[in-house]
């Protein structure tokens, strides 16, 4: 499954030369609880229902967006889904799936189960939270305020404010996808805008959006209770941008990363967890931490391992497509390229472009039908 982030599609089109990709427009900076309640809807219909219990905790509405009609009604677990990853939708799929196992989706408790994702691909996915969230303003000591002077601190004015003004065409073009925390003119006047600038309403005051959901700690608390399920294959695909110099991690190639993403790739080789802030894990080393792909942290993209480690093998990229693989494990491969390099600008990537995905999907369609040829792709920013 695919995201498009505002007019733009992260997979170079991908969705409109194959009618059996999907790509999901869902809110940039809304929480991983509720793209993952979104992302069902989209698939099954309805009106999404982001949870009674987690809409009062959060401060917003405990219904969204309407979907009439579904784009793939017929999910279920004989008619499954494949879905690939990048960034933080590793999170949100794997967050989906334990909904799925738990019954959590109102009107459907009868009928969903774990088994309805046949595959969870992830591309440089947040599977065990990252460092550069505290570098932009994220506090390392709970992993979830901002810092009082911080990058973050700017985009939260900026949102509230864009949210706060509502100007139909930008918000038609481009949404934080916020709309049910009712932050328009329309609903909460001037006073309501005071109140979202002062953390007193929203999402900002509830940390009920995207940036404290990729802390560590964050990270901890999800894998906690997120299993590996036992018939669905894993794979993720781990990127790096960083090498060992007389001792020190510092960026392989100041001329292959991206511009957007060097001056990061630099501070994340040389975080250092403060000293004041409690550790997030037992056996915490900053050194772990510091290969990076400009945008998040190696380790983190392999598969879930803190605070226990999941199943998994590593997959090379001479995996041959006769290798017999098995469902429950997490096949992790590492690539050299930075946090973009797939995804966006297919021109830059050039071929290793086609080769990854020409084996993801192979590996999808031809390899693993579990119970039925039924099953449809995907792709989730």
């Amino acid at each position: 499954m695919k995201q498009k982030m505002g007019k733009l599609s992260y997979w170079a089109g991908a969705e409109e030369k194959d009618d059996r990709i999907l790509v999901p427009d869902l809110g940039p900076l809304t929480s991983i609880h509720d793209r993952a309640r979104e992302l069902f809807y989209f698939l099954k219909g309805g009106r999404v229902d982001y949870g009674l219990q987690h809409s009062l905790s959060a401060g917003h509405c405990r219904y969204g967006r309407l979907y009439k009609s579904g784009h793939y009604e017929k999910w279920n677990d004989h008619h499954p889904v494949h879905f690939v990853c990048h960034s933080a939708g590793a999170q949100v799929v794997r967050v989906l799936q334990q909904m799925l196992a738990d019954k959590k989706f109102e009107g459907y408790e009868e009928s969903t189960n774990a088994d309805w994702i046949l595959s969870l691909t992830s591309l440089s996915g947040v599977l065990n939270g990252c460092t550069r969230i505290y570098l932009d303003g994220i506090n390392p000591e709970d992993g979830q305020s901002l810092l009082t002077v911080s990058l973050l601190q700017l985009l939260r004015v900026g949102v509230i404010i864009y949210e706060w003004l509502d100007i139909p065409f930008l918000k038609q073009y481009y949404s934080f996808g916020f709309d049910h925390f009712n932050l328009s003119w329309r609903k909460i006047g001037l006073c309501g805008l005071m109140k979202g600038l002062l953390f007193e309403t929203g999402p900002f005051k509830s940390h009920d959006w995207i940036c404290p959901d990729l802390s560590i700690q964050s990270a901890l608390k999800y894998n906690r209770h997120l299993q590996t399920f036992p018939n669905t294959f894993y794979f993720s695909y781990a990127t790096q941008m960083t090498k060992k110099l007389l001792g020190f991690t510092v960026p392989s190639s100041i001329i292959s990363i991206h511009p957007l993403l060097c001056m990061r790739a630099f501070q994340m080789c040389q975080w250092k967890h403060p000293a004041h802030a409690p550790l997030p894990y037992h056996g915490y080393r900053d050194e772990d931490w510091h290969d990076n792909d400009g945008a998040l942290n190696t380790i983190s993209m392999l598969y879930p391992a803190f605070p226990t480690s999941h199943p998994h093998c590593h997959l090379g990229l001479d995996y041959k497509h006769g290798q017999s693989l098995q469902p429950g494990i997490w096949y992790y491969t590492l690539i050299e390229g930075d946090h973009i390099f797939f995804i966006i600008a297919r021109e830059r990537a050039g071929v290793h472009f086609d080769l990854l995905y020409t084996t993801i999907f192979q590996r999808c369609r031809k390899q693993m039908q579990r119970i039925t040829p039924s099953a449809i792709l995907l792709e989730v920013i």
